[in-house]
């Protein structure tokens, strides 16, 4: 018999597991599934993804109206209807996962603990409370935890009311003015749905030059230029926090410094050494951290640091535990934790029968909802900066929205987007874009990057009026680079509409 527990089962990463353990042909397979969580749904669902892109929508729709000058007014907020509607739908969302759950649980060789669970010896589980404590010793553990927000040790920080994204997904009320401290893809997603829905003056902290630091400056100045413009946002670059206090009126006051240029006072830039931000409350989008606290790590031979899961998703200290997901602190991606979990299930089986271990090898895909989703930022594979990395001779060409009409028609002509394709055999290699509809150009062009297609090989046509249109341009443009452009998608012609 090969006995798995898999603690954190209703996540992303620990439904993954769990499935691809149950599809395996591993003989005498039995599956302990535990997790505490109340009402249980996993973080994406509760506390991420879907309820984050739920609350963003309804900032979406106002700031359209807001931004389309050909039309008269503004949409009124209705914060409690935003988050009754969110709630509605992840209540929805997470009943779908536990039924998943709950169907693997029917068969004969799973059960479901809805307990917490504790290391007190390696591989040698503690599950519920002292009083009623059962002990596991399964042959593998799964550690699917998922992750908890990141909120900075700054002197001063315990005295003051944090607030977190899970506090910004719950509320319907906000204050007149916040100070955002993290500008990932949180603060990315976050800062505009604070000032477009909460009405409140956000001044952003930003530790460099701008965001999206993987990419070229164009980018993130394209974000700051958005955020300041369009969004009325204060972000302080090259700015530092070194300590909060409590001001007298309840709110904050938040200590910063920096070392930067003198620049000029209007774009934010200027030198701000020792300067003070004050606001009604403190936002921290500062990332997540690893959910291991309380796991009791510390009776077992695991060392949770950076290098303790390699790319099997094998602990380091101990070949028969497995962490997956946000838990492993490698990359806390929902896509990410799902094909994890089914590398990590794979190797279990692989390990049962004594064979390699297969690792798991991400090509970098992600989406940030930046600029209320109106501007979303989306990479695919390689960036002009990691393919030179690689040595490989490359072709990296950069298309602004406005070259295409379309984006104008549809009233969002600002961003750009980048094709890195091989100079050597024209296969696609990488896709970047921030632009209106970006999120929705992210598959294809995984397709295209995964399956290293040839960028003179992709089918000629063009569909017009659409956003996709900023593909087709860079497909051409690369094209024309590797010299062979009679065979690539050329200029569209006038539609034939059947008039």
């Amino acid at each position: 018999m090969v006995h798995v527990a898999v603690v954190g089962a209703y996540g992303s990463a620990g439904v993954a597991v769990t499935e691809e353990l149950l599809q395996s042909d591993l003989e005498d397979l039995e599956v302990t599934l535990i997790d505490d969580g109340d009402p249980g749904g996993g973080l994406c669902i509760l506390r991420g993804c879907m309820p984050s892109k739920d609350v963003l929508s309804a900032g979406e729709h106002r700031y359209q109206a807001r931004h389309d000058d050909r039309l008269d007014g503004v949409p009124e907020v209705d914060c409690e209807a935003i988050v009754e509607r969110k709630d509605e739908h992840v209540q929805q969302f997470a009943a779908h996962r536990r039924e998943t759950v709950h169907a693997f649980a029917d068969r004969e060789n799973v059960e479901l603990l809805r307990e917490t669970a504790r290391f007190v010896d390696d591989r040698v589980l503690a599950v519920g409370d002292r009083e009623r404590e059962r002990e596991l010793e399964p042959d593998y553990v799964v550690i699917a935890t998922g992750s908890v927000p990141n909120v900075p040790d700054l002197p001063g920080i315990e005295d003051v009311a944090v607030a977190t994204s899970a506090d910004v997904l719950d509320a319907t009320e906000f204050p007149d003015s916040g100070v955002v401290m993290g500008f990932g893809y949180i603060g990315l997603e976050l800062a505009p749905y604070l000032s477009e829905v909460g009405g409140m003056d956000i001044t952003v902290i930003e530790h460099g030059d701008h965001p999206l630091e993987e990419m070229e400056s164009e980018y993130g100045e394209t974000i700051l230029e958005l955020y300041r413009e369009h969004f009325d946002i204060e972000i302080l670059t090259n700015a530092d926090e070194r300590r909060v206090e409590a001001t007298d009126d309840g709110g904050v006051r938040l200590t910063l410094d920096s070392e930067r240029d003198e620049g000029d006072e209007s774009d934010g830039s200027a030198n701000r050494d020792d300067e003070t931000v004050e606001a009604d409350r403190l936002f921290a989008f500062t990332g997540r951290n690893p959910n291991l606290e309380g796991l009791g790590l510390e009776h077992t031979s695991l060392e949770p640091e950076t290098g303790w899961v390699d790319a099997t998703m094998q602990a380091r200290d101990d070949e028969r535990v497995f962490v997956v997901g946000d838990a492993n602190g490698r990359e806390p991606i929902l896509h990410v934790a799902k094909e994890q979990g089914f590398a990590a299930g794979e190797n279990v089986v692989r390990h049962a029968r004594g064979e390699a271990l297969e690792p798991y090898a991400n090509v970098p895909h992600h989406v940030i909802f930046s600029g209320m989703g109106v501007y979303p930022f989306a990479r695919l594979g390689h960036t002009p900066a990691t393919v030179a990395k690689t040595k490989m001779d490359a072709v990296v060409v950069t298309r602004e929205a406005s070259s295409d009409g379309v984006f104008a028609t549809k009233n969002h002509p600002e961003g750009r987007a980048t094709l890195v394709v091989s100079e050597a055999d024209g296969s696609v290699l990488g896709y970047q874009g921030l632009h209106y509809h970006a999120d929705v150009m992210a598959k294809t062009m995984q397709v295209l990057v995964e399956m290293s297609l040839d960028v003179r090989e992709i089918p000629r046509r063009a569909y017009h009026p659409t956003t996709p249109e900023i593909l087709d341009g860079l497909i051409r443009e690369a094209c024309a680079e590797l010299g062979e452009s009679q065979h690539c998608v050329g200029e569209p012609e006038s539609p034939d509409i059947g008039l």
